[in-house]
């Protein structure tokens, strides 16, 4: 299985390079290649990316550790299908970590495909997305990891976010005036996480989504992007807020986290998560701010005697808040402060604290960077810790 993989990946590998050599190559950051249809029914943009970490950790009185890996490395298919109004995209891990997660709840097989979707144009300012994608949940996880102002996404995303599920989403924006933009978003989805293949367990998860941008659209979709790459000529503003209910969810952090099982099968219960953020960019300078809060009806997985299992559903809410400047040389400084306050009497975890500095050096936008940043941790009760991470980033 994974020799026929590896044999198939550099197979296209081979293929891409060679059709790349034709004249109508895209530019450096623009993808691959794009084909296009004989009748022009159809098109395609292939892409790949690739992000190289190192990271080393240190903790008070003990002795420090590091590592290197390939952080994420994906290839990723787009374009439209009969119609400029049928548009779809594929993208596929390759990495360790983006294929980890293997279990019977995926056929036990590992979880290259990180989206699969159709987006239908149907009316106007409407869209219909059906497959597996982002579900419309915080700001920081919807924002490509290949566009991030740091390193990777903050502590709140890693304990709170939503990320990818198998669903529908209907998504339509409209201008209230000549500049204020509002975007609404509503999402049905299997509420388990990506590619599992066993089929719908506990209920269904239901997102809703609505943005405000009082000072007109972004310049290139920089709501969704880390840093003022563009340096935004006047100021802008987008305010968004996020609710999803996991109906019956059998998980113990919504469509995420670990399968709460009990003697008759899964622990069931509702689980709702708030998300409140805004993005803010003007002539270099960024700023993002995120809320999440988690609850649960009944956070305590239980066997049917009423029994506790042992798992809980993490409850509790988490803060971030982030900012950078760009110089004109395309270095840029930034900070981030983040703090999770999990229910200390459901989960038994402590209050956390990260204090993160970064610089990174834009060599081409996005597409092109190296990033470096070294964070704080602060536990209650526990001993502070320091990482540093240096990361390179290439975007074909």
């Amino acid at each position: 299985m994974k020799l026929k993989l590896s044999l198939t990946v550099l197979l296209i590998s081979f293929s891409l390079f060679t059709v790349a050599q034709e004249t109508n190559a895209p530019k450096f950051g623009k993808g691959l290649l794009n084909l296009v249809g004989q009748d022009s029914t159809w098109t395609m943009n292939v892409a790949a990316r690739m992000q190289f970490l190192t990271t080393a950790n240190f903790q008070e009185g003990e002795s420090g550790e590091s590592n290197f890996l390939v952080r994420r490395a994906r290839l990723k298919f787009g374009g439209y299908a009969f119609s400029p109004k049928l548009k779809y995209k594929l993208e596929l891990g390759l990495s360790n970590r983006d294929i980890s997660g293997a279990s019977q709840f995926t056929s036990n097989a590992p979880r290259y495909i990180l989206d699969a979707v159709i987006k239908y144009n149907f009316a106007k300012n409407l869209e219909l997305w059906f497959g597996q994608t982002k579900l419309p949940g915080n700001r920081e996880r919807v924002i490509s990891s290949g566009n991030m102002q740091q390193v990777d996404r903050s502590l709140l995303n890693s304990r709170f976010n939503i990320d990818r599920d198998l669903g529908i989403q209907l998504r339509h924006h409209f201008n209230l005036t000549d500049n204020f933009v509002v975007k609404e978003i509503f999402s049905i989805a299997q509420g388990e996480g990506r590619n599992i293949t066993s089929g719908n367990i506990g209920g269904h998860q239901y997102t809703g989504r609505i943005e405000f941008l009082p000072m007109g659209n972004f310049t290139s979709g920089g709501d969704y992007s880390g840093s003022d790459l563009k340096r935004e000529q006047t100021p802008k503003l987008a305010l968004g807020v996020s609710y999803d209910h996991n109906n019956n969810a059998v998980k113990n952090r919504s469509n995420q986290g670990s399968y709460m099982t009990n003697d008759v099968g899964f622990y069931q219960t509702n689980i709702n998560t708030l998300f409140i953020d805004a993005m803010f960019k003007y002539n270099g300078f960024s700023f993002m701010a995120e809320y999440a809060d988690r609850d649960a009806d009944d956070p305590y997985a239980k066997n049917s005697d009423g029994s506790l299992t042992g798992a809980e559903v993490q409850v509790g809410r988490g803060l971030n808040l982030q900012t950078g400047y760009l110089l004109n040389n395309d270095w840029e400084v930034s900070g981030r402060y983040t703090n999770i306050e999990l229910d200390k009497i459901v989960t038994g975890k402590d209050a956390e604290n990260q204090y993160t500095l970064g610089v990174s050096k834009y060599i081409v936008g996005h597409k092109l960077k190296i990033q470096s940043d070294i964070s704080v941790l602060d536990v209650a009760n526990s001993n502070n810790q320091i990482m540093y991470r240096l990361q390179f980033d290439i975007h074909f």
